[in-house]
């Protein structure tokens, strides 16, 4: 059974860090690329952050360039997603997406909450 479970999600304040997890089971985590995608009330979902197959190439949305960082451990079945200076426009739920050719499969998002 496909699973991508994401975890790290909570409330922060402005101006703090989290790191989101999500951990892949039931298909070969090194043949896919990841990404992170994020939906916020009444918006549309956006890409965050996209890694390849074999890490070496990210990509990131614009308001998320040098402030979110993404990265892969393929022999632990996991990406993260390093947030630093969040912001309150950074709320939203957060997803995982594994992508290969055209199989994909999604998390359940888990909930960040960027307020003082």
């Amino acid at each position: 059974q496909v699973q991508l479970v994401e975890s790290g999600g909570t409330l922060v304040q402005p101006g703090g860090s989290l790191r989101l997890s999500c951990v892949a089971s039931g298909f070969t985590l090194s043949n896919y690329a990841m990404s992170w995608y994020r939906q916020a009330p009444g918006k549309e979902r956006e890409l965050v952050a996209g890694i390849s197959s074999g890490g070496g190439v990210t990509n990131y949305g614009d308001s998320m360039k040098g402030r979110f960082t993404i990265s892969r451990l393929n022999d632990k079945n996991t990406v993260y997603l390093q947030m630093n200076s969040l912001k309150p426009e950074d709320t939203a739920v957060y997803y995982c997406n594994a992508r290969r050719l055209v199989r994909e499969y999604w998390g359940q998002g888990t909930q960040v909450t960027v307020s003082s």
